[in-house]
Parts: structure tokens; sequence; C-alpha cells
């Protein structure tokens, strides 16, 4: 008996893994047939043109998010000026004819813009508002940042940038200083941004810019890998030990009225306690703020810069355009209270953007919509997919619209006459968008005033009072970084370096 036990226990066993791996077959079979059921879409007549790529559920999202100008323009050759592709599980519409944009742009009803917005303040913030009253922190934001207290935060920030360019460059500094100037316009841009909004005086109780900018930056080097979910295991430690640091440093900014953070701020927080969010979330909150106000402001000013650096004519009409302001400044009515008319400068800058500003105008389709585009065509949008504007491609980069648009030329946005050029044409039609840096409708950027004056005080003074250059004159501008492409302002591969000096040695 024990023998045949054996035998017996000898077959069975033989028999068991063969079972299992039927059964596993079998349900590898089932699990690919549904998966196939749920995710296999196939094109109606009534819809965009459909590229699922090659890879079941990933799609196109390796290619979208390493480089996604290169990506679009692809697909816009291959298909048109709209299309729907796969990424990552999603389907996304692509429209990129800028006469059909307000199709999208207008409508609240079929589309939705907080949705998406709270996904990505989940995945870069870790925040969530579920009773967050967007109409009344809108209404908020444009009283400080278009209304009356626009003057107030004009005249700080030009104090903070005074300050912090005397201790950069020190009068009596005699021999050139060489630095990046990416790093230069980042960090002297986003203390003064801080300082101004979020910190108040050096002196006070606040955290130092310094160590505010620092961490930010590894914050900041991090963000499009959080918004896309692929961090890596060693990076993700990163992420959340910067976050934590942040949010200690920040703890302090707009909780009480001697803080010395700006009224805006104030507002934010006290909008923020009413809607029931608690100190952690407050504080994550102030974060997604920061970067909200701070990260687009100083990569520009680096662009504008660099450009005129690289393109000596334009850096002379700069020039001279500024020395014309300088020679009726007086300490009676300080530049920042004046209304400037720089129109060389205004078009120099809208031309660095139309090459640099590169965000995605992203809509949750929330009820099935009907997209009537410019030429007549019509194409049905399914509810649950997405739809993405990308101004970067066109309007902007469009060489119909303009002519040589890789080139930077100043004078772009400017008529014979000198004044600021504001009609533009595509297939013989008037354009209401022709760029786009700043987005558009209702969810344009409120603090875009804010950011051009900001801009512009910062050059002024630099190119006023402190000699700059190129530390090779033969030097180029650097390639973007193409990951960085739907995140707001692009940033450079590599750096430029320059050199500078105060412009009052003795």
């Amino acid at each position: 008996m024990p023998c045949g036990s054996a035998g017996d226990a000898s077959v069975s066993g033989e028999r068991e893994p063969k079972h299992n791996m039927i059964w596993t077959i079998f349900l590898l079979v089932q699990a690919a047939l549904l998966y196939f059921i749920l995710t296999h879409r196939s094109r109606s007549k009534s819809e965009p043109p459909l590229d699922k790529g090659l890879i079941p559920w990933l799609g196109h999202a390796l290619e979208f998010g390493k480089d996604a100008s290169k990506f679009l323009n692809r697909m816009k050759l291959k298909h048109g000026n709209v299309f729907t592709v796969r990424v990552a599980g999603r389907y996304v519409t692509v429209l990129l004819d800028p006469h059909s944009y307000d199709t999208v742009i207008n409508d609240s009803g079929c589309l939705d813009f907080t949705r998406y917005a709270q996904v990505l303040m989940d995945r870069i913030f870790n925040l969530r508002l579920p009773h967050h009253q967007q109409d009344k922190a809108k209404a908020m934001m444009k009283k400080h940042f278009m209304g009356t207290d626009l003057a107030a935060l004009n005249s700080t920030v030009s104090r903070h940038l005074q300050a912090l360019l005397k201790a950069e460059i020190p009068q009596n500094q005699k021999d050139w200083k060489e630095e990046g100037l990416f790093d230069f316009s980042y960090s002297l841009l986003f203390k003064a941004g801080y300082l101004t909004l979020f910190g108040g005086e050096q002196n006070n109780n606040s955290s130092d810019p310094s160590n505010v900018y620092e961490e930010y930056k590894k914050f900041d080097g991090l963000l499009t890998k959080m918004a896309r979910g692929t961090l890596k295991p060693e990076e993700k430690r990163t992420a959340q030990s910067v976050q934590k640091r942040l949010w200690e440093l920040l703890a302090p900014a707009g909780l009480t009225d001697d803080s010395g953070s700006s009224p805006w701020l104030h507002g934010y927080r006290r909008l923020l306690q009413e809607e029931g969010a608690d100190e952690d979330m407050q504080r994550r909150a102030i974060l997604m703020q920061l970067w909200a106000t701070q990260g687009n402001v100083g990569p520009a000013a680096f662009w504008l810069l660099g450009y005129l650096l690289t393109n000596p004519e334009a850096l002379t009409a700069v020039r001279r355009e500024f020395s014309q302001i300088s020679q009726m400044e007086t300490s009676e009515i300080p530049l920042t209270n004046r209304l400037m008319n720089t129109p060389v400068f205004e078009s120099a800058l809208e031309e660095a953007l139309r090459l640099t500003a590169a965000p995605f105008i992203t809509r949750e389709v929330v009820k099935e919509k009907t997209l009537h585009m410019a030429d007549g065509q019509e194409y049905q949008l399914r509810k649950g997919d997405r739809v993405c504007l990308f101004p970067f491609i066109s309007p902007q980069m469009d060489p119909e619209i303009y002519h040589e648009p890789q080139k930077y030329k100043y004078d772009r946005f400017l008529n014979e006459d000198g004044s600021l050029k504001k009609e533009f044409y595509k297939g013989g039609r008037q354009l209401k968008y022709y760029t786009m840096p700043w987005g558009a409708g209702t969810n344009g950027c409120v603090g875009k005033q804010f950011a051009i004056n900001t801009i512009r005080q910062f050059v002024y003074m630099v190119l006023t009072n402190y000699d700059l250059e190129l530390s090779d004159p033969n030097a180029q501008m650097p390639e973007v970084n193409a990951s960085r492409y739907g995140f707001g302002m692009l940033q450079p591969e590599v750096d430029l370096l320059v050199r500078y000096k105060s412009r009052n040695t003795h």
C-alpha cells in the first residue's frame, strides 16, 4: 500500500501542474479578450482620424512625452489639423487650427477645464481641494493682479530686484563675473517674486529666498515626470523629500497679517480656510501657487536676454528705447509707477515668447460634442476623451503665418510706424489668436501684465546699469529641453554662459 499510495501521489502530482497550466492559459486568454473588448476602439466616419500607435494601452505615450512638438508635427503631416491619439490608455483629440480654437476655448458645457487640472494637482503637488471655489479664487486673483493692487506689486517687485541685483553685482565690482544666463535670470526673478508675493522682507521671520530657490530648482527639475507619473524610485524619494522641505519653508507664508506676505496670499489663505482645507493642504496649495507664479517668468527673461545677446541689432534697438526712458526717469516719478510705451521691448519679448512658450490647453469631454471647424468640417468628440490645443505648433511656429518661424526677429511684431503689430493672417483670414503664450479665454493667465512688467523691469535694470555680454562672442542659443513641451515656458538643454559687471565702476 505504501508503494501504491506513492504511485498515486506521483500521478496526481503530474496532473496537477498540467491542470494549473491549462487554467492559467484560460485566464490569460479571458483577460486578453476582456482587455481587447474594453480598449478596442475603431473610428466612426464622424470622428477625427484615429492613431492608436503600435504599443497596446501605451499607444504614443513615450513619443509624446519625449518630444511633444516633434510627435504632434508628425501627426499633423499624417492626419491634418485634427486627429485623435491614444496616450497611456486615454484618447486625446489634438486640434491645431487656430481659426477653430474658439469652439474649444468657449465651450464650458461639453468641455471641462477643472478635471484635468485636478489630476495634475494631485500628481505634482499631492493636492486635493474637493470644495475649491474656482470662480471665487479667480475673482480674487484678478483684483490683485489686474486691479488696483497691481501698481503696488510692480513697485514692490522693482524694489526687490534692485536690492538683489546690487547684492549680486556690487557697484565697486571691477572684474567680470561669469555665470549661466538661465540660472542668473531664474534665480533673481524667482527670489524677487518670492519676496514680493510670499516672503515679505528679507529680514523678517520668513524663509530665506535662496534656500527656497535651491529646493524649488530640484522640484522643478522633476516636475514633468511627476505630471506624467514616470518617476524612477530614487527620483520619487527625492521628489517627496523636496516637497516636504518646501512645505516647511512655505508654512509661514500668508498665515498671519504680519508675515510680510502680499494681500493676495492672505486672501488666498482665507479662501482655503473657508473651504475647509487643513494646514497641510494649505501648504501644498501654496507650493502650487509658488510654481504657478514663479515657474515661467525667469525662463521667459532668460530667452529674451539670450536672443538679444545673440542678435546685436535687437540688443541695440532695445537699449536705444530704454535709454530714452532712463533720460525721462526722475525720483519724483519712479519708473514702475508710470505707463511705459515700449513697443520695441514688447515686440522683442513677444517674439521670444512665440519661440519658447509651449503650454497645452487641455479640456475633458464631459458631454459628447460636435467640433465645428472653421473650414466647415464637423467631427464628433466622445465623452471621456480629452481635447488638446497646442498653440506652439500653430499659430506660433506656422510658416504660413510667420516667415522663417524658426528665426528670432525682434521687430516681427512692429508695424512700419513703430507701433505694435496685431494683424496676422492664415488662409487669407485674419487670426484672432496669432500667438498664445498666456493661454486664452476664461483660463487665460490672470498675472500676464504683472509678469510682463516684472520682465521689463529686470531687463531694463540689467541693460541700463550693467555691462552684460556673452562669454563666447560666437555662442549660439542652446537647444530646448524637449521634455518640457506642454508645461508653459520651455527651458534650455544647457545654459548660456555670460559675463557681467557694474557699469559704474571707478
